[in-house]
């Protein structure tokens, strides 16, 4: 978390035009491994990310959730590796690792004192090509990822109503279906769903190596061949076009669940900087903008306005995800207060953004966003796991990990002439969604479990 000490020191200096380079050098492979090392010498501590150009998103129906299924099943062994091995020797050697999915990706991670490096290109080499897919582990994971499905989801009433609001929401696109996947695919998974999708996208030719930290970059680029190169490619054939349908009216569901509160979604359909038109990218950044001047701390609107003005939420919530890689949502999630129901938030949250087409935002307001996001980037500088994070979904999302460096430069040129235009084109009515959590009594088998983590948990 930003300090309010920092956050303050930047209000009272000109914002910066351009952040700190950021060193990044790249090479490809023969096979179409990209690799990328960014050099940071403050710690003799190196992160090694392997990303794959694939999530949720890539998925047909009938196999929703495989490419999460799969990251549990990389963990089971190889030829060479058997199952646990992997683990326990990232471990024997001080180091820590896990895996996540997204909707657009799936990475693999460790953590290693700068010499132990070659430990992970070795096994990650290993089982980019080589992983043994055993139908009794695969029925072991089953119940892992329907036990973790019940925890996350199922048994959590806000988790259940988000995942029905975007099967609302989305007809043709990819982001419909949650990670992690409808029950009936995952009781229906086999070991050849998973081997055939493990062919298809687990190759070199699309995946990407992200290594940050106490390296030399050559002596790098030389270990990761002498591991990597050996891969054979395969044949990554496009996906077919996931265009959404243009949404041409209100839509609106209730979503009746056991619940102690209420709770209110909604989302406009918006472009990400992925899916805009290129003429038009400044539109994403001022969005991104826009994102910041409701929810970007506690000086911002939704907070001073709804939750300690007027008090008719509790919690409320903005998001808008620049980096997806298909058209998604710029969203507020809130609870209403306690005599307020969903429909006084929702009336509010509808003024707020009335407001916004109506009005320019203060000089005030906008320089406190821009100084927001470069004190984000200064902290996150400070982590080489986040610096290796932000290379590597700019890369993985088709955006070119180049555009990652022209985040804080773009914010920097937004206007609240631009703010005021995007709220106006945007957040329209006919591109909006509106989901309301209707709670039910409590039982005692419908009680939400309290959700604990457990390793490689996505």
């Amino acid at each position: 978390m930003i300090s309010k000490l920092l956050l303050g020191l930047l209000l009272c200096q000109p914002f910066l035009a351009h952040s700190e380079p950021l060193n990044v050098q790249e090479k490809i492979l023969p096979n179409g491994l990209k690799i990328l090392i960014k050099e940071d010498h403050r710690s003799p501590v190196v992160v090694s990310q392997v990303w794959y150009k694939v999530g949720s998103s890539y998925e047909p129906n009938g196999i929703t959730g495989i490419s999460h299924m799969l990251e549990h099943m990389m963990f089971k062994g190889t030829d060479n590796y058997p199952m646990g091995e992997f683990s326990r020797i990232i471990a024997e050697n001080g180091g820590s690792e896990n895996a996540f999915t997204s909707a657009d990706y799936t990475a693999y991670f460790q953590t290693l004192e700068k010499s132990r490096l070659e430990i992970s290109f070795k096994l990650e080499a290993d089982r980019m090509r080589y992983l043994h897919l055993l139908e009794a582990e695969l029925k072991k994971e089953l119940e892992v990822v329907t036990e973790e499905r019940r925890m996350r989801t199922d048994d959590q009433p806000r988790a259940k109503m988000e995942e029905q609001f975007r099967a609302m929401v989305f007809s043709n696109s990819g982001y419909k279906n949650p990670v992690i996947g409808w029950p009936v695919d995952i009781a229906a998974y086999k070991v050849e769903d998973l081997q055939a999708w493990y062919q298809r996208w687990y190759a070199p030719n699309n995946a990407t190596l992200v290594v940050v930290g106490d390296v030399d970059a050559q002596e790098t680029f030389a270990l990761a061949e002498r591991y990597f190169a050996p891969l054979k490619p395969s044949e990554i054939k496009p996906l077919k076009p996931q265009l959404e349908l243009e949404q041409r009216g209100l839509r609106k569901m209730t979503v009746k669940l056991p619940a102690k509160l209420p709770y209110l979604i909604l989302g406009y359909k918006v472009p990400s900087l992925n899916s805009i038109d290129p003429a038009h990218s400044n539109d994403a950044y001022a969005l991104e903008v826009l994102s910041g001047v409701l929810d970007g701390g506690n000086g911002a609107r939704l907070n001073s306005h709804l939750v300690r003005g007027k008090q008719i939420a509790s919690s409320i919530t903005a998001q808008y995800n620049l980096q997806a890689r298909l058209s998604d949502l710029f969203s507020f999630e809130g609870i209403p207060a306690q005599s307020k129901t969903v429909f006084d938030l929702e009336k509010a949250l509808l003024a707020e953004v009335k407001a916004l087409q109506t009005e320019l935002i203060s000089p005030e307001e906008l320089q406190r966003v821009k100084a927001q996001v470069l004190a984000n980037t200064v902290y996150q500088k400070d982590s080489s796991f986040y610096q290796g994070m932000l290379l590597g979904v700019f890369e993985t999302v088709g955006l070119g990990w180049q555009k990652s460096d022209e985040y804080v430069a773009k914010v920097n040129q937004v206007t609240a002439e631009q703010v005021r235009a995007v709220a106006r084109q945007y957040l329209i009515e006919d591109h909006l969604n509106v989901g309301y959590l209707e709670p039910q009594p409590m039982t005692t088998q419908s009680k939400p479990s309290t959700l604990t983590g457990g390793r490689h948990a996505n």
